[in-house]
């Protein structure tokens, strides 16, 4: 078997990005690229080890340990003992996760790879296997992926549906705050950015709009709406938004992109950067319980803010 350093080297590397990535998906950390890449080539560092004098030593289990507390560290920060074991903890079980689809799908195929010393390669004369390579390259992903949608469709079941919550909505630096419905039934989106958008009255977030946007806003037709904004600023803030309701035909919503969203549950303070909400002109809560509605993808895909 032939063992090509370089290959076996960039593929890893590749596999730690990946890995990180989907660690921070999950819990919704703020992702650096630079500071994945860097870990990933701190993490990938221990094919060469493998390869050299000290391979005794860089193959032993506290060894990878402390590279992927390393790894880890240097992706996320450290902010507190817990924050930094949670991190280490969803990063082995992601990494067990995929590796272990890897492995089931290996011995359903039988496909000429193995996994030694940490390493994936490739079994075969010369460059290895073409087949065994591409099942790699093309299955990891794939694995990934599915990986990646399983956790998060576990992640969708968790959310607590029709839980009011306090949202602070933030806009050319001035802010609101008003309570939120966390509802499956919103699955309203953009159809060209694929966002998720909230819907909230718009009464409510006259404050954070200048006078000179209050007629604007206030126009019932979105269409009239947009022709009618004057302020060069606000003109790529404002979209619209088709959607269909029950028994009805194809309608118009006006939404806004705010600078910043924060939804406020029980557990934890989750950020939005540059949330779609869309302006409703009546009353969302006949018991005025909340003001907006909050899209069931925005708790999954919100970042946890620092306590300040």
């Amino acid at each position: 078997m032939t063992i090509y350093l370089d290959a076996i080297w960039l593929m890893n590397f590749c596999f730690d990005i990946m890995l990180l990535f989907l660690t921070a998906i999950i819990l919704k950390r703020n992702i650096v690229w630079k500071k994945i890449m860097i870990a990933s080539l701190i993490g990938s560092a221990i094919v060469i080890l493998l390869f050299s004098p000290f391979a005794q030593l860089a193959s032993r289990p506290e060894s990878k340990l402390i590279l992927s507390c390393v790894m880890v560290l240097y992706a996320f920060g450290f902010k507190k003992f817990r924050y930094f074991i949670e991190n280490l903890l969803t990063f082995y079980f992601v990494t067990f996760a995929v590796g272990g689809g890897m492995l089931g799908t290996y011995y359903f195929f039988q496909v000429g790879f193995s996994f030694q010393n940490n390493m994936i390669l490739t079994n075969g004369n010369g460059f290895g296997n073409p087949v065994s390579w591409l099942f790699i390259v093309v299955g990891f992903p794939i694995i990934w992926y599915f990986s990646r949608l399983r956790l998060e469709q576990v992640e969708a079941k968790k959310i607590h549906y029709d839980q009011i919550v306090d949202v602070s909505i933030t806009m050319m630096e001035k802010k609101v705050t008003v309570k939120g419905l966390i509802d499956s039934g919103n699955q309203l989106y953009d159809p060209i950015t694929k966002k998720p958008v909230m819907i909230a009255e718009a009464e409510k977030l006259m404050t954070v709009f200048p006078e000179s946007m209050h007629q604007v806003i206030s126009n019932r037709n979105p269409m009239e709406a947009v022709t009618a904004i004057e302020q060069k600023e606000w003109i790529g803030r404002l979209k619209i938004i088709p959607y269909r309701s029950v028994g009805q035909d194809l309608q118009l919503l006006l939404a806004v992109i705010a600078d910043e969203v924060v939804i406020h549950t029980k557990e934890e303070s989750l950020m939005l950067s540059r949330p779609l909400i869309g302006l409703n002109h009546s009353r969302l809560s006949s018991e005025d319980d909340y003001q907006c509605i909050i899209h069931p993808k925005m708790i999954q895909t919100g970042k946890q803010k620092d306590a300040s």
